[in-house]
């Protein structure tokens, strides 16, 4: 049994390796939530879905986001409205009253769907409509994430990080955004801070601390908006500190493989390296560096290629991470 921290693509790359090493069925994968937003009424889980089209067998893996081979047509109706009716076409929140009324899981993180600022598919959209149906239903985020993982057939258990609204917000020198904002229009804004907006009043699920009972693994994921809103619900740094956990470093030294790791880091206070990794992971038992990473941390490490490109370099990293547990006295 080995539970995966996932956010963003780091640790979704790392699980072809997983999958292809150990029984699918003895996995675990815990989506940050902290990235979801509600559009148009649907509520749509990135991290979740990333995880869910991955195994699914149906991600595009040219842009890590959505399903291979989708149409855009409601995409591309909206758009033309709206540049018809001469609206906005950026990111537009509701209202402020609004963004606390309604859905409680979509608290602080609303969006009218008028020019639609995310590129969301027509089968993709039909994820978000099922699991927002099967919200206003009564069931929980974890049970609407279980009846997609079975319409999937995809055998580890995903699990969201909480039931309960974590929002991501990002302060920049023009201002707060969310995360999704950020992330699609993050040119010339400075990052100033980042709020995990009700974090302190969320839970984890009873499956959740679980699942950390097991050997956890965190793929080279961003620390600061992928990890960093599990890491800020309660209860959840915790129960890491009580298992054996090995970190794959998303940093060669100071330089970033992807994303936007460095600039949130350094607009956090941390610094943005393997190094600033091992500081804000102090619950962390081993690492996986790669092998032109000089880094001497204070806790055991395992090196090789941590690129990951194929399911051969997947598997490659992987190995090392069943060394570093190995190193820890945990045979997987």
């Amino acid at each position: 049994m080995i539970t995966f921290l996932a956010g963003g693509t780091g640790t979704p790359k790392l699980l072809a390796g997983a999958t292809a090493m150990f029984d699918p069925n003895g996995l675990t994968v815990i989506g940050n939530t902290g990235d979801d937003i509600e559009l148009g009424g649907l509520l749509v889980c990135p991290d979740l879905d990333t995880v869910l089209f991955h195994e699914g067998g149906v991600l595009d893996t040219e842009r890590w986001w959505g399903i291979d081979g989708d149409t855009h047509e409601t995409n591309a109706e909206l758009h033309r409205l709206a540049e018809n009716a001469d609206l906005d076409t950026g990111p537009r929140y509701l209202p402020p009253r609004d963004q606390t009324e309604g859905r409680p899981i979509a608290r602080w993180r609303r969006f009218s769907d008028i020019a639609e600022f995310m590129t969301i598919g027509d089968r993709d959209r039909a994820v978000h409509i099922t699991r927002t149906s099967l919200l206003d239903e009564g069931k929980t985020l974890t049970e609407a994430t279980q009846i997609l993982t079975d319409a999937f057939d995809v055998d580890p258990t995903l699990l969201p990080m909480s039931d309960d609204p974590v929002a991501t917000i990002v302060a920049t020198d023009e201002g707060p955004i969310h995360f999704q904002e950020y992330w699609l229009d993050k040119a010339d804004r400075e990052v100033t801070g980042v709020e995990f907006r009700g974090a302190d009043e969320a839970d984890p699920t009873t499956q959740v601390l679980d699942a950390l009972d097991a050997p956890v693994v965190i793929g080279p994921s961003n620390p600061v908006t992928s990890i960093g809103p599990m890491l800020a619900v309660p209860g959840i740094e915790q129960a890491l500190e009580r298992t054996p956990v090995v970190a794959v470093s998303p940093f060669v030294e100071d330089e970033v493989f992807s994303g936007p790791a460095a600039e949130l880091m350094a607009g956090t206070g941390r610094e943005p390296s393997t190094q600033g990794v091992a500081d804000a992971y102090p619950f962390v038992d081993a690492f996986v560096l790669d092998t032109d990473d000089g880094t001497d941390l204070d806790r055991p490490v395992v090196r090789t290629d941590t690129k990951i490109d194929d399911e051969a370099d997947s598997r490659r990293v992987m190995e090392a991470v069943v060394d570093a547990l190995a190193e820890l006295g945990i045979d997987v």
